[in-house]
C-alpha cells in the first residue's frame, strides 16, 4: 500500500509540474511583444505606403454564407488599392444555391471581369480543395485568403505591398481580430485569445522559425504556393499544416498586428458552434502532430515548439479527464502537506492569468476606441473557469473523432455580430 501511496504522490507531482510548466509558457508567449521595444515596433505597420505594384489574388471561400458574403464581397471590392490589380474569386460548392445566387448577385451588380465565382461539385467538401481549385486560375502575384465574414481594413493592400516589396519576405501574416467582446459571456476570453495570439505569440514563433499560420489575411507569393502544391485537401486546419511547410521551405515570414489595420471577425454565436469550431482546430494539430512532417524541421528547439503546439489538444483533454479524478483523491485520499502546497502550484499560475486577461481586455478595449466597465471585468472573470471546461470539451471531443476516424468538415456558422 505504502508502494501505492509512494507512486501516487509522484505522479501528483509530475502532472502538476506539467501544468505549472505549460502555464508558464503560455503566459511567455502572451507577453513576448511587449518585453521590449524592439518586440513592440514588429506589429508596426507601414506609414508611407509605396506605389501600389503587386497584383492580387483574394480567395473568398464560402459555404452557407448567404447572410454575410454580399456585404463581405463588396468590402473586398472597395479596397483602396487600384482594381486592375485585383482578382477576387468568390468559391462556392454546387449543392450551395442560396450563397452562389448570393454571390453572383453581386457579382452582377459589380459588372467587373475581374470579380469572379468558381462553383465545384467534386470532393472533398471542405475549404482547402475549394482553395486549390481557385489557386489553378489565380493571376496575381501574391494570393491571399478571407473569410466570408471579414472586414478588412481599407489599406490593408497597401500595407501588405509595402511591407512585401520593403522587407523582401515570402509571407505576410496579418492581424486578425474577433470584435464582439461582450455578445456572449464566453467572447471576452474568445476575443482575447485571438488579442494575445495575432499581437503577440505568432511573433515568438517566428522568432523561432516556426509559425502556425491563420486562416485568413496570410498573404503569400503565389509562385510559392504553387511549388508547394497548395492546401493540404485532407487536414482540417490547412492553415496551421501550412505554416510548417513553409518553414520547412526557408519561407521569409513577416508577422504584423497593428490594432487599426485588423482584419475583423465575429465569435461563434452559440456554445455548440465554439465547441465544433475548437474540436476541428485541434482535430487538425491532431493530424499535423501524426503527419510528421515537422519533424524534418532543421532544429531541434524549432521541433520542440512544434511538437508542444501540435500535442496541446491530447494534453488538454488529459488534463479535463483529470478534473473527476483529482475531485475524488481531494475527498478520499490524504496527501503530505508538502505535496498538497505543490499541486496547488497551477493554480497559482492561473489565477496569473486571470490577471493578464484583465489587462489585455483594458487594451483591447483602448486601442478599438471602446469604454472599460467593472461590469465587463467582472464577467470575464468569473467565465474564465467555465471557459477553460469549454476548451476541454472541444479537445476531448477532437481526440475522439480523431480514434473514430471522423474527418468531416463542421463548418463555424457566422451571422455578422462583429457588424452589429
Amino acid at each position: 500500500m505504502s508502494i501505492f501511496i509512494t507512486i501516487l504522490e509522484g505522479v501528483y507531482l509530475l502532472i502538476a509540474f506539467i501544468m505549472a510548466i505549460q502555464a508558464i509558457f503560455n503566459i511567455r508567449l502572451r507577453l513576448f511583444i511587449w518585453e521590449t521595444p524592439e518586440h513592440a515596433w514588429l506589429n508596426s505597420a507601414p506609414t508611407v505606403y509605396l506605389d501600389p505594384c503587386l497584383t492580387f489574388t483574394i480567395l473568398l471561400p464560402a459555404r452557407h454564407e448567404e447572410e454575410v458574403l454580399r456585404e463581405t464581397m463588396q468590402k473586398i471590392y472597395d479596397l483602396n488599392y487600384p482594381r486592375e490589380l485585383l482578382q477576387i474569386i468568390a468559391i462556392c460548392r454546387e449543392d450551395d444555391p442560396n450563397t452562389i445566387a448570393e454571390a453572383q448577385a453581386k457579382i452582377d451588380e459589380l459588372g467587373d471581369p475581374n470579380v469572379q465565382l468558381l462553383v465545384f461539385n467534386d470532393k472533398p467538401i471542405n475549404k482547402p480543395h475549394g482553395l486549390n481549385l481557385a489557386l489553378q486560375v489565380a493571376r496575381g502575384d501574391i494570393v491571399t485568403i478571407f473569410d466570408a465574414e471579414d472586414e478588412p481594413h481599407p489599406d490593408i493592400l497597401n500595407i501588405i505591398n509595402t511591407t512585401m516589396l520593403t522587407d523582401d519576405v515570402d509571407v505576410v501574416q496579418s492581424g486578425v481580430q474577433l470584435m464582439n467582446h461582450n455578445t456572449k459571456w464566453f467572447c471576452f476570453l474568445n476575443v482575447l485569445e485571438y488579442f494575445f495570439w495575432f499581437k503577440s505569440s505568432l511573433h515568438f514563433f517566428a522568432n523561432v522559425g516556426m509559425t502556425p499560420l491563420g486562416g485568413n489575411t496570410v498573404f503569400v507569393r503565389r509562385e510559392l504556393m504553387e511549388t508547394l502544391g497548395g492546401w493540404d485537401e485532407t487536414c482540417l486546419t490547412e492553415d496551421a499544416d501550412l505554416g510548417i511547410r513553409l518553414a520547412l521551405s526557408h519561407a521569409r515570414i513577416r508577422v504584423i498586428y497593428d490594432d487599426e489595420f485588423v482584419t475583423r471577425e465575429e465569435t461563434p454565436h452559440t456554445i455548440e458552434q465554439f465547441i465544433k469550431q475548437r474540436t476541428r482546430w485541434n482535430q487538425g494539430f491532431i493530424q499535423i502532430l501524426f503527419k510528421g512532417e515537422w519533424l524534418k524541421l532543421e532544429r531541434p528547439y524549432q521541433r520542440l515548439l512544434a511538437f508542444y503546439v501540435l500535442v496541446l489538444p491530447e494534453v488538454q483533454a488529459f488534463f479535463t479527464l483529470l478534473i473527476p479524478v483529482s475531485l475524488l483523491t481531494f475527498f478520499f485520499i490524504k496527501l503530505p502537506l508538502w505535496i498538497s502546497l505543490l499541486t496547488f502550484l497551477p493554480l497559482y499560475i492561473f489565477i496569473m492569468g486571470i490577471f493578464i486577461d484583465q489587462a489585455g481586455l483594458y487594451e483591447f478595449l483602448k486601442a478599438h476606441g471602446r469604454s472599460w466597465s467593472i461590469r465587463e471585468a467582472a464577467i470575464m472573470l468569473f467565465a474564465s473557469v467555465p471557459y477553460q471546461f469549454l476548451l476541454g470539451l472541444g479537445a476531448l471531443r477532437a481526440v475522439s473523432r480523431f480514434l473514430q476516424g471522423a474527418t468531416n468538415w463542421e463548418k463555424t456558422a457566422h451571422i455578422g455580430q462583429h457588424r452589429q
